[in-house]
């Protein structure tokens, strides 16, 4: 079990007596006026920002995932990530950075990520608002608090309605409120690799009030060397609801500090916990705060709009190799480099929806806009240093600045979406949205002025779908929608293979980037049988022209190289999904491959990659795989309810081998990294209503895996794998999955 420190009871004791504000015995049960709207019979899918009255699934062209917050506490994950990683079809997770709340997420073979510089191909929301941050459009999974996950519906595809970088999907999350989860509870849990976390919530409804609040507090030392981990996460919504009108104000809370470990060549993989060079560290804050309300406006016109403000600062903290130690006129062996991103965003949406009839037909429309500006302040100062025995930097010299930029962004839209249901068993969508997206940059320094620049995207991108429900168990769809993605401050300048950049760390002065435009079309039939069997499947194809994509180049870690538009790639595949449910049985089978392939013919520079040419460079051809993304991913869970108080559950992930990023020609000697399969257990027992014990064990079978890698040159070569940077070897360099861990923990609520 956890143990709780000192500086985190305050948290935890406010938590705690708001809990006790009102008892929940005594709440009333209070409606809301939006829950007749949204079809309680039927499932809805959110095929805007804006939740609003949403659209039935039979009439929404697209594979559609739900999960709901009693499916996150059937497993009790303890971030996100765990859960998508196991759960969703489609999706896969990389340890990139080394941290597990810092995952690469990528979905069709797009990703949101936090590592600043990776090209972004998903868009995520967060009750309506864009948490794409605006320097970079990465997500930062750290930030959402999992105990406050409603639901989350993953949307695949190009809808244009989400907005800019919507290139492979959505992920929309609703938060919890005191109308749907009423009561209190609170659970700490223990184990492996020095977890402890605490978690609580309480939810209460009176008159016409409600209120949810909920807290997370982690620390871990981590599975590897150099790689702990502390979160701390509070989330709060209070809710005012009257006649036809609701009103919502939430608050987003986060401090957290991760260190990563780097990935590690294969030379060193004799010792998987070790790192490669330390320390790395990240410090991510969050304050957000959003308000969102809806009105009814008459029997078929209904108005919802958001306001919100986000203020994100991060710190970062990392030791690089000087690639340009040469032992004889450069003998400084590393850096440190320590940069601060501080960035503030708002915004706000509004959506108008009517219901009625067109040409006597039924018919959905949705109009809306929505403006999401952001500001950014960027700073970066670096230091020599020099390599322990345990390769640990110790500065040799001062801190001296390198860069320091303001950027401003300015992301607007005008959209329509519209359901016209044919007659009982079609449905025709149509949608579009009109993008207009601004980027600025400005040397704060008045040392660099060619990095300041002013660039402009504007682009109107169509949808079109059409649903055929021969019956109320079966759905057949074909879409077709087209989106697009505007390059982001730190991709427009750095765009130079000959100068290529050690992100997040360097600006320079390069020509900007095309925009990226995305076009996909999908078919897709889904059914069930009762309640007890469900099915979908889908073929989908996207096509990117323009695409961008972050080229390694030089150096050992995956943040050096530099950004350039490799003409068209492809990403198309094929997810078939299953569920069945007995009486005390439950099993699931998720399947996706996944084809992504560069289409055009371009050159890149890669030195640490065995094909490469005198020059360093190498030849991509179109058919080419994309680095990273697997072909094959299979999901399996099998639950059971031993009796009625006793579950236990196993879950188990297989994933085809991928090729390390660097080797985008796919001709490097060290080859593809291996496929892995990875078995999970998970178990509730419930004493009562109130007490429940909960037991997990990740990596059953203590499987060593990579599911991330990149070419980079090794400067360890030296007795016990000391810095030796004359004689660095090109190598595949790994990220590794964790070790198994077990963990056990309590959970206690109240009516």
């Amino acid at each position: 079990m956890s143990r709780i420190r000192t500086r985190e009871l305050p948290l935890l004791l406010i938590g705690a007596a708001l809990s006790l504000l009102s008892p929940p015995a005594a709440l009333a049960q209070l409606p809301s006026p939006a829950e007749p709207l949204s079809l309680p019979t039927v499932e809805v899918v959110d095929t805007s920002p804006l939740p609003g009255l949403g659209t039935p699934l039979q009439d929404v062209p697209a594979n559609v995932q739900i999960h709901r917050s009693r499916d996150l506490d059937a497993q009790r994950p303890t971030q996100l990530v765990d859960y998508l990683e196991h759960n969703v079809t489609g999706i896969t997770i990389n340890a990139a950075q080394g941290n597990p709340y810092q995952p690469d997420v990528s979905f069709r073979g797009f990703t949101a990520s936090p590592l600043l510089g990776l090209p972004q191909g998903l868009s995520v929301f967060q009750d309506g608002v864009r948490i794409n941050e605006p320097f970079g459009d990465v997500v930062n999974w750290d930030l959402i608090p999992p105990s406050a996950i409603a639901s989350l519906q993953v949307l695949p595809g190009t809808n244009p309605a989400f907005g800019l970088n919507t290139l492979g999907g959505a992920l929309s999350i609703h938060t919890k409120s005191g109308l749907t989860h009423t009561g209190g509870a609170i659970q700490s849990q223990g184990g492996s690799f020095g977890r402890q976390a605490t978690e609580f919530e309480q939810g209460g409804r009176n008159e016409n009030w409600h209120y949810y609040l909920t807290g997370n507090l982690a620390r871990e030392r981590g599975w590897a060397e150099h790689n702990p981990s502390q979160v701390q996460q509070f989330f709060g919504k209070a809710g005012y609801v009257s006649g036809q009108t609701t009103l919502d104000v939430s608050l987003t809370l986060a401090d957290n500090t991760l260190e990563g470990t780097q990935t590690l060549p294969q030379s060193m993989a004799g010792n998987i916990r070790q790192a490669y060079t330390f320390p790395d560290i990240n410090r991510n804050k969050l304050t957000a705060l959003n308000v969102k309300g809806s009105q009814v406006l008459s029997d078929s016109l209904f108005l919802d709009a958001n306001v919100y403000v986000r203020q994100y600062r991060n710190q970062n903290t990392s030791s690089n190799v000087n690639g340009d130690y040469d032992g004889t006129t450069n003998l400084v062996q590393a850096h440190n480099d320590r940069s601060t991103i501080e960035q503030d965003s708002y915004g706000l949406g509004l959506q108008l929806t009517r219901l009625g009839e067109l040409a006597g037909l039924r018919n959905q429309l949705q109009v809306g806009a929505s403006a999401d500006l952001g500001t950014a302040r960027y700073t970066q100062e670096s230091q020599d240093a020099s390599f322990t025995a345990s390769r640990d930097t110790v500065g040799t010299g001062a801190y001296t600045p390198n860069t320091n930029a303001r950027t401003d962004n300015g992301y607007y839209g005008l959209f329509f979406l519209d359901t016209l249901t044919l007659d009982d068993r079609w449905a025709l969508t149509l949608a579009g949205r009109y993008n207009l997206a601004n980027v600025r940059i400005a040397d704060q320094s008045g040392s660099a002025p060619d990095l300041n620049g002013d660039h402009a995207f504007v682009r109107f991108n169509p949808a079109v779908g059409i649903n055929y429900n021969p019956t109320s168990t079966f759905t057949a769809y074909a879409s077709y929608n087209e989106g697009m993605r505007a390059p982001t401050p730190i991709e427009l300048t750095c765009a130079n293979p000959s100068a290529p950049c050690k992100l997040p760390n360097n600006f320079l002065s390069d020509p900007p980037l095309n925009m990226v435009v995305a076009r996909t079309a999908e078919f897709g039939l889904r059914g069930k049988s009762g309640r007890a069997f469900s099915w979908s499947s889908a073929l989908y194809r996207t096509e990117l022209a323009d695409d961008i994509q972050f080229i390694s180049s030089q150096g050992s870690g995956t943040n050096t190289g530099y950004f350039q538009n490799v003409g068209t790639t492809l990403r198309q595949g094929f997810e078939l999904a299953i569920a069945q449910d007995w009486t005390r049985t439950h099993l699931s089978v998720r399947y996706a491959y996944l084809d992504a392939t560069y289409q055009t013919r371009f050159v890149a520079n890669s030195p640490a990659n065995s094909s490469a040419d005198g020059s360093g460079n190498i030849t991509i051809m179109p058919v080419n795989q994309i680095p990273g993304l697997p072909r094959h991913t299979l999901k399996l869970r099998l639950g059971h309810d031993l009796d009625p108080q006793w579950n236990v559950g196993i879950s188990a992930q297989v994933s085809s081998g991928i090729y390390a990023r660097g080797d985008e020609n796919n001709q490097d000697a060290a080859g593809m990294i291996g496929g892995y399969a990875v078995v999970n257990l998970d178990t509730r027992y419930q004493f009562s209503r109130q007490l429940e014990l909960f037991a997990r064990i990740n990596n059953l079978f203590d499987r060593t895996y990579a599911n991330f890698g990149t070419l980079g040159s090794n400067a360890f070569t030296g007795p016990n794998q000391t810095f030796n940077g004359t004689n660095a070897a090109n190598e595949q360099f790994l990220g590794y999955g964790a070790p198994r861990g077990a963990w056990a923990g309590l959970r206690y609520r109240w009516p």
